[in-house]
């Protein structure tokens, strides 16, 4: 009873002094009521409390997505920007991202930065990333004009949205703009963003960044630009692919006349001074006339990125230096488009490929096709093609490791494997024959029988080591061509007879650095030792049997004048492919001619076309180095200027320039600075030395 008197009690106590509570706050805040006027300010202050917390609320859920892409700070660039050099250093290209190095902001021409603020957006240094006036300006405009003819974004924005968002036009993608330029405001200075405006916007033809584009449309620095050329160059911003001046200049001198117009009436020029501008308007280069090795470009590329990627390089704006040598690259296409143009119509053949590579590994030239403009397909290097014959070096390249030699005998008689029987060429045998013999005169049956004595699997593993890349089957018919490879794999495989039975290191990137110039990976430091793939006894072996083949089998068109040479052609099917492989001591070169359609040739074999083919380059191309010997041939070097031959008699050969060659070059180059860094002689030596020239005494 105690205890529930003593809770009625303090619920009692509780309420009431509550209850007494309550009404004192009550009769206190009717002094702070608001009436009249007073009443309706109020009103609309907490009406407006309420809505302005509400909206805060919903801004800052609709700022989540740009909270969560500024997270980390700016993005890092993700494209590669790569200038190539070849093996001398002078520039042949560029791919990925055309950008240049950053150029300060205090550099650039005055007139560039008023051609720019004065056509997309005026007020930039006024607003803080979003200009309310502009917008409202832009609206009016294109309301009276019936269509969008003036747009209100401000640069802060359009560089939001290069850094941050794609360019799809969504009421999601201006609400995450709009944000993330507030955002760039508070974390960047003006200048700062003008600069990476300038360095990240896209500019057309591949380019991103004034400098880039002044480069790709004029040829010159950004710094260098006339006020023609800095109006047309500002015009691209707007819609860089219309307005580009190398695919429709009529269009992009239109534009720069607008953008002069532009800057007169921001007041940042006079009439007078864009007169000149407007009478002669800027004029782009001509990049037709500009050759560049595409093909060669395009696999170096891929090359880079892969490099980037496994040794953990960051930056992306690179200088490559490959290993292509330009006049073996003009001396690869010549050869190539020379024999299309003379027998392309009567062999029914329309492409090509070809693939040069230096004893050391290095790829010197490379024909992706006939016409990269018609087709950027690489036929050198993505086109995968049956071999023929010339796939037999692995047969028995496996062979001569083993220990078996050119001498041992095989019988060419029939052979049933299955329901496969396989033929020669002639569709006849020849009984008991040497190994050198049956792959001098490329016999199929004895192929075979070899393939089946040496092993599928050896022979897939000797020919890995050898460099081919492309996946083998290894089924029973491999042994005549048939699993496909590319005419890089066979250039590369080619290479260790050339140097001696080593791997065949294979690389088109010699150096990569930054664009400061640091060196980021190098070759000779960064790619692995070589290794032996074929002992000296059987790397002999088969140059001495390949030699064989270059001059009393079916390669003989394909000798040269000044060298032994040895290869090995290779006929597939119905006549869809003819290769020509071969090697001196200095290179090895792949030779392919077929149909991208798999259509059947006219005849067309690996001794014919690609062998004549083969030998024009080669020949050319031995001329421009000094003579190596293939390693382990007896008498490697040829007396007789004319003990190349040619059934079809040998056309004119392509004409090398008459200069020194590229190491005698370097030599007189280092010479000559040697000389300019001497001291200057003293006037009596010279005097003295003239003198005792002319065998006078010295005057007093």
């Amino acid at each position: 009873m105690d205890v529930d008197a003593w809770i009625d009690t303090s619920l009692w106590r509780f309420f009431h002094a509550f209850a007494a509570w309550w009404e004192g706050v009550t009769i206190a805040s009717r002094k702070f009521r608001a009436r009249g006027f007073n009443r309706v300010l109020v009103e609309l202050t907490c009406e407006g409390l309420t809505l302005g917390l509400a909206g805060f609320i919903l801004l800052f859920a609709l700022a989540q997505p740009s909270i969560k892409a500024t997270a980390h700070g700016l993005p890092q660039e993700t494209d590669y920007s790569v200038l190539f050099l070849d093996r001398h250093g002078e520039e042949i290209g560029r791919r990925g991202v055309l950008r240049s190095a950053a150029v300060p902001i205090d550099e650039i021409p005055d007139q560039f930065i008023k051609a720019l603020l004065a056509t997309e957006d005026r007020r930039f240094f006024d607003h803080f990333g979003i200009d309310f006036f502009g917008l409202v300006r832009a609206l009016s405009e294109n309301a009276r004009a019936g269509g969008v003819v003036q747009g209100g974004s401000t640069l802060t924005q359009q560089l939001a949205k290069n850094l941050f968002l794609s360019n799809e036009r969504t009421l999601d993608r201006k609400i995450k703009e709009a944000f993330l330029a507030l955002w760039l405001e508070t974390h960047l200075s003006k200048r700062e963003i003008l600069s990476m405006y300038l360095d990240r916007a896209y500019m057309g033809g591949g380019t991103f960044g004034a400098a880039a584009a002044a480069e790709f449309y004029f040829g010159k620095n950004i710094r260098d630009v006339s006020l023609a050329e800095a109006a047309m160059l500002a015009g691209l911003f707007k819609a860089p692919t219309k307005y580009a001046p190398h695919i429709n200049l009529p269009a992009a001198r239109a534009r720069a006349n607008e953008v002069l117009t532009n800057m007169v009436q921001a007041n940042f020029l006079t009439e007078g001074q864009v007169i000149e501008a407007r009478r002669h308007p800027a004029t782009a280069i001509d990049r037709k006339t500009i050759q560049s090795p595409d093909y060669f470009l395009d696999y170096a590329f891929d090359e880079v990125q892969k490099i980037a990627k496994d040794a953990g390089i960051k930056p992306r704006n690179l200088v490559a230096r490959t290993t292509l040598d330009m006049d073996l690259q003009k001396l690869a296409d010549e050869s190539i488009e020379y024999h299309l143009r003379q027998f392309g119509s009567s062999y029914h053949v329309g492409q090509a490929a070809m693939v040069s590579i230096a004893d050391d590994g290095s790829v010197r030239a490379m024909v992706g096709g006939r016409d990269y403009g018609e087709s950027q397909f690489n036929r050198a290097a993505r086109a995968l093609r049956q071999p023929g014959s010339s796939f037999k070096v692995y047969v028995y390249a496996t062979a001569m490791k083993q220990g078996m030699k050119p001498s041992d005998t095989i019988v060419d008689s029939p052979i049933t494997i299955g329901k496969w029987s396989p033929q020669n060429y002639e569709h006849s045998f020849a009984g008991r024959i040497s190994l050198s013999y049956a792959l001098a005169h490329s016999l199929n049956v004895p192929a075979v029988k070899l393939y089946q004595k040496v092993g599928f699997q050896n022979t897939v593993e000797t020919a890995k080591d050898m460099g081919v890349e492309s996946k083998l089957r290894g089924d029973k018919t491999m042994a005549l061509g048939t699993s496909e490879v590319t005419v890089l794999d066979q250039a590369t495989a080619y290479t260790v007879f050339a140097n001696g039975g080593m791997d065949p290191h294979r690389h088109s990137i010699s150096q990569i650095t930054d664009s400061s110039g640091k060196v980021l990976w190098d070759a000779r430091r960064d790619m692995p030792p070589r290794r032996r793939v074929l002992s000296e006894e059987a790397t002999k072996s088969m140059n001495e049997m390949l030699v064989a083949v270059a001059e009393g089998g079916t390669g003989r068109r394909s000798q040269l004048s000044m060298v032994r040479n040895g290869g090995k052609t290779g006929t597939t099917q119905d006549y869809r492919d003819g290769w020509f492989c071969g090697f001196t001591g200095n290179f090895s070169t792949a030779v392919w001619y077929g149909n991208d359609s798999f259509k059947p040739t006219n005849r067309l074999t690996g001794g014919t076309l690609p062998a004549m083919t083969w030998q024009r380059y080669m020949e050319a191309a031995e001329k421009t180095v000094s003579l190596k010997p293939i390693p382990y041939i007896d008498n490697p070097f040829k007396t007789d200027a004319g003990a190349a031959a040619s059934a079809d008699g040998a056309p004119d050969q392509p004409r090398v320039p008459d200069t020194l060659t590229r190491p005698a070059q370097d030599v007189l180059a280092e010479i000559a600075t040697q000389l300019e860094n001497l001291p200057p002689m003293e006037l009596e030596h010279l005097a003295s030395a003239r003198n005792a020239g002319d065998g006078s005494s010295p005057q007093p």
